[in-house]
């Protein structure tokens, strides 16, 4: 195992002043408040059920809570703004009220969806869209001085199935695409702290995500933590014949991977099982507090 999976130490700063360290590997625990997230078992039912879930995540070893009020399954329909800020403030309030401490990122591509939920307490930006969906996403999370989330994503959430087609390297393509997006972003004004997130799934066949995943340290050559989003996708359970409800074991078979390509921050439906992977891993691969 080389060192240098373990030489891009990273600690995010909130603009509220809360501090998340990457110096070992954390979990990102998702709450989803749609109705159609792929997953049925991550929707939130109630601010009482968001409370209980959000307690029990913490509890098991969630450093952050990822929030999302807008599917971004392939093919999911569109969520109009007003809608999505409509599910997700009263939940980034109710959360920020119980849990002072908590970091919370909120799951949008929308600029001011993102600048609402910052100012109701959220601690960082998940973008799938990398700031493609939304023009002014850069400008905003620079103005907000909020850490940042850049993925990588071909078209919308409605049109990636069919943008799978590359026609240089895999890999390379993506450093290309996280070169530029680096470069806007400062150009923006955005000297933010940034993960950078392959988007596993997201205009990628699951043949392509498991070369991606196979390939992850290359990613490292731009110097910033990675996130890896694999928890019950169709990358884990198509091959095996099952659905996202059975894909618990294939995924934290994939945690593992990720781990070992230099993965920071794992994006989890299972928290306490994530963690637990993390725990084994840093076992067996020792990294420095």
């Amino acid at each position: 195992m080389p060192h240098s999976l373990f030489a891009i130490p990273a600690t995010l700063l909130s603009p509220h002043g809360r501090l998340l360290s990457l110096h070992r590997p954390q979990v990102m625990g998702i709450l989803n408040l749609t109705p159609d997230s792929f997953f049925a078992g991550s929707r939130v039912a109630s601010e009482k059920d968001l409370l209980a879930r959000a307690e029990a995540m913490l509890q098991a070893g969630a450093a952050v809570l990822d929030l999302g009020a807008c599917s971004t399954r392939p093919g999911a329909e569109a969520v109009a703004e007003a809608e999505e800020t409509r599910r997700l403030l009263p939940a980034v309030e109710a959360l920020r009220k119980e849990f002072p401490e908590a970091f919370l990122s909120v799951d949008t591509f929308r600029a001011g969806v993102a600048a609402a939920a910052v100012a109701a307490g959220a601690d960082l930006v998940n973008d799938v869209g990398g700031g493609t969906l939304d023009p002014a996403m850069f400008a905003t999370v620079g103005r907000l001085r909020v850490p940042y989330v850049l993925m990588h994503l071909r078209g919308t959430p409605q049109t990636m199935a069919r943008l799978t087609q590359y026609e240089d390297d895999l890999v390379l393509t993506l450093l290309r695409y996280f070169r530029d997006g680096l470069a806007a972003l400062r150009q923006a004004g955005a000297e933010v702290d940034v993960l950078l997130d392959p988007g596993f799934g997201f205009a990628k066949t699951a043949a392509q995500s498991h070369e991606l995943l196979r390939r992850l340290p290359e990613l490292q050559a731009l110097g910033l933590p990675i996130l890896a989003g694999l928890s019950r996708k169709k990358m884990v359970y198509g091959p095996l014949g099952l659905s996202p409800e059975a894909a618990l074991n294939g995924t934290t078979a994939l945690h593992m991977v990720a781990l070992q390509g230099g993965a920071r921050l794992l994006r989890a439906h299972d928290v306490a099982e994530a963690h637990q992977a993390i725990q084994l891993f840093a076992k067996t691969f020792p990294i420095g507090e």
